[in-house]
């Protein structure tokens, strides 16, 4: 949960509370019956995949219940099999109210309370219906619950507290002494129906907030003690916000187990997602499933939210509740944060290592993004825009995990934060639908491109595939997908590369991959031929180009254009930096060799892209100006002033460099005098004649550059470190020389 804007730190190094002495942290591979209806969901359906359907900024108009049941059906035909859908019931802030400031359990927007009938999303029969029609659309219903506190009290209480130390919760701050309350929760707007258990200091161990003194602060009422089987940060981590419910109360526990099984009834739910478990009694949602699903007789599925990174806490979560709820992958997620953020240089072999999705991949619910992690919020570790699709790649082609998709990158957020990345995720959710099936063979084996396949089974026809993703170069890797393809055509279904693959008679094939990107490879067609390999097409020779304009409606401090000729390979992400021509536009000229086009899309190089909502832009040679999701074959019209920018500020580099080493491909990596250098391995140049290799550098205004050269995979020519220096005009690069002039 996002704590609604409020401080949670992250668990960095805290001391987890050892509460069962014989404990030993193992993945848990043998479920009990709980266990396995904790992942009845995933297991029911064919490659299943859950969407959270909200993101943080998700519209408090009352119209979001309907909007995804308009979206169902679209949705279910790309391959989402379940929604987590955002809480339902009142909370404290009312309309505005994301669903974590819970008040009213019982009120799925029905009663007037809290200034309004419906909460964010709607009303209780819009909130049904939608469930219904998920229903039809073979979609199932996972509720967001939050069981940890109360907000929004109806009235104050005095009781004895104890103000204990923000950041060691087990020691007192002060003596204890009597405060004023927010406790009391009568729902008078409900006025009994459902049910008539009301709360008061009873039913909690403390509050934040003193209203007689004014006073902020983590106050523990005197004749309680916190849970001790929790999350240790903070000495102990039972307190996290509002009035914290005590799960010792026994008539508390009964109560929330009447309401599951009333909830699950009234909603018709399938599952659950539980929020905060980490600071809940471990033991709680142990009996608590256990219970509802007893008397629901429903097979439930249900995911816990630990945010963690420390996978040994996880671990001690699942043997603590016998396996009886999955948890969410956190570790997975900082991994490809963490990757996308290293600039190409995370080695790509420990993707998934410390995650739970390898150690107990049966209980472990992958995602990329979420709520709490998108921009602006509490828990704030976004993956960058460039490695969303490796990251989904990652997540919807294996055969471990259950897979969640984030509302937020398939429709982008409200704020803009996040762009849509919903073309580039149909592809891949395709590839799961009928593709992601059988034996998997993992290629984890290079520091940049990593790769798996699934060799198919008898019950999906034509299914298997291989998957490959890299932070750098591009490349290509000889990967077994078994003997029963032997002859087939496959094909990239992301569309990244164009050429075609024939799988050999021995069941193996060489795949390939664009640098900072990724490549699903699935069948096309039968063939004749029992050979294998594939025909990657090399960088074009000719002298073809294409200058483009792109207007920075965004304002951007940099413009980055990453791009593909036709039939070629795309840049490194992000891509190149382009210049400033002027009156809002920025321009790069691309040396497209003998392709007639590119197609390009742009970004800040901080991880916002427009791609024209996934689908890219297409442009011929001469000239194209990109403005408002439109392209214009022609250069825009520049003031005088941005004109003669433009003709002071385009200084150009011929580089060729004579390949000594033979590499199979070359790359420059260049640095712009007073700019920066360019993401490794750099841009692939092009054959020119015999060993030589060519490519055209806009530098801008700069007048020299500093270049170094590299195949791809690491073998590099820097001049022993020294790097090579050229200005503008031709320049060759022999035998670690640098003259002036074409070869």
């Amino acid at each position: 949960m996002s704590r609604q804007k409020k401080s949670r730190k992250l668990l960095k190094g805290a001391i987890v509370v050892l509460f069962i002495a014989s404990i030993t942290i193992v993945a848990i591979s043998v479920m009990s019956n709980d266990d396995k209806k904790s992942k009845a969901a995933s297991s029911s359906v064919s490659n299943g995949v859950m969407m959270q359907a909200f993101e943080w900024g998700t519209t408090n108009k009352g119209t979001h219940w309907t909007t995804l049941a308009s979206q169902a059906p679209s949705l279910s035909q790309a391959g989402i099999t379940a929604f987590w859908l955002p809480p339902a019931y009142k909370g404290d802030a009312g309309t505005n109210d994301v669903g974590y400031g819970v008040y009213d359990l019982y009120d799925l927007g029905e009663f007037n309370q809290k200034g309004t009938t419906r909460t964010k999303y709607g009303t209780k029969a819009q909130y049904t219906s939608l469930i219904s029609t998920l229903h039809k659309n073979n979609i199932q219903a996972y509720a967001d619950i939050v069981l940890n506190h109360k907000g929004g009290a109806d009235s104050t209480q005095t009781v004895s507290a104890y103000k204990v130390y923000d950041n060691s919760r087990s020691y007192n701050q002060s003596g204890a002494y009597d405060i004023s309350a927010w406790c009391v929760f009568t729902f008078p707007g409900r006025n009994g129906k459902y049910s008539t258990f009301t709360w008061d200091a009873s039913c909690f161990d403390g509050v934040d907030w003193d209203d007689k003194g004014k006073t902020k602060g983590v106050f523990r009422f005197a004749n309680k003690g916190w849970d001790w089987q929790v999350d240790g940060e903070n000495g102990n981590y039972d307190y996290l916000m509002y009035a914290d419910i005590d799960f010792d109360n026994t008539a508390v526990v009964n109560e929330l187990k009447s309401w599951g099984k009333w909830y699950v009834n009234t909603a018709n739910l399938d599952g659950f997602r539980l929020d905060a478990v980490k600071h809940i009694k471990f033991s709680f949602y142990s009996d608590w499933l256990s219970s509802v699903r007893s008397s629901t007789g429903k097979d439930l599925f249900s995911v816990g939210e630990y945010w963690t990174q420390d996978l040994s806490r996880l671990n001690t979560y699942l043997s603590a509740t016998g396996g009886k709820t999955s948890l969410f992958d956190v570790p997975l997620h900082y991994n490809f944060q963490t990757a996308a953020n290293s600039s190409g240089n995370y080695d790509m072999r420990n993707l998934f290592n410390n995650t739970l999705v390898k150690q107990s991949p049966t209980l472990a619910v992958t995602f990329v993004d979420n709520h709490d992690s998108q921009p602006g919020q509490s828990l704030e570790s976004t993956v960058a825009g460039w490695f969303k699709p490796l990251a989904y790649t990652a997540i919807l082609t294996r055969e471990s995990g259950y897979p969640c998709v984030f509302y937020g990158d398939y429709y982008g957020t409200s704020d803009g934060k996040i762009s849509s990345y919903k073309n580039v995720i149909n592809k891949i959710l395709l590839a799961r639908k009928n593709y992601a099936y059988g034996t998997q063979h993992d290629y984890l084996d290079n520091a940049n491109i990593i790769g798996w396949t699934r060799e198919g089974d008898s019950s999906h026809s034509h299914s298997g595939l291989a998957a490959l993703i890299t932070d750098g170069a591009g490349g290509s890797k000889s990967m077994y997908v078994g003997t029963k393809h032997a002859g087939e055509v496959w094909y990239d279904i992301t569309g990244n590369i164009s050429s075609k693959v024939t799988i050999g008679s021995n069941g193996y094939a060489t795949f390939s991959v664009n640098g900072g990107s990724h490549s699903i490879w699935v069948y096309q067609s039968s063939s004749s031929s029992s050979g294998g390999g594939t025909a990657v097409t090399q960088a074009p020779s000719g002298n073809n180009s294409v200058t483009v304009y792109y207007y920075n409606s965004k304002n951007w401090s940099n413009v980055y254009i990453h791009y593909c000729p036709k039939n070629g390979s795309w840049t490194t992400a992000p891509g190149v930096k382009m210049t400033s021509a002027g009156s809002g536009y920025y321009y790069y000229k691309i040396n497209l060799g003998s392709a007639t086009g590119a197609t390009v899309c742009f970004n800040n190089g901080s991880g916002t892209w427009d791609s024209n909502n996934g689908s890219n832009y297409s442009v011929g040679t001469g000239s194209a100006t990109i403005q408002n999701n439109k392209v214009t074959n022609q250069a825009p019209t520049l003031t005088s002033s941005s004109s003669s920018t433009t003709t002071t500020t385009s200084n150009k580099v011929t580089v060729y460099y004579y390949n000594r080493n033979s590499w199979k491909n070359v790359y420059i990596h260049y640095c712009p005098s007073g700019g920066k250098w360019t993401t490794v391995p750099g841009s692939k140049m092009s054959l020119y004649s015999g060993k030589y290799y060519k490519i055209t550098l806009d530098l801008g205004s700069a007048k020299q550059a500093t270049v170094c050269f590299n195949n791809g995979s690491g073998s590099w020519d820097s001049k022993n470190g020294a790097n090579y220096t050229v200005g503008t005009g031709d320049y060759k690069v022999v035998n670690g020389s640098v003259s002036a002039g074409k070869p």
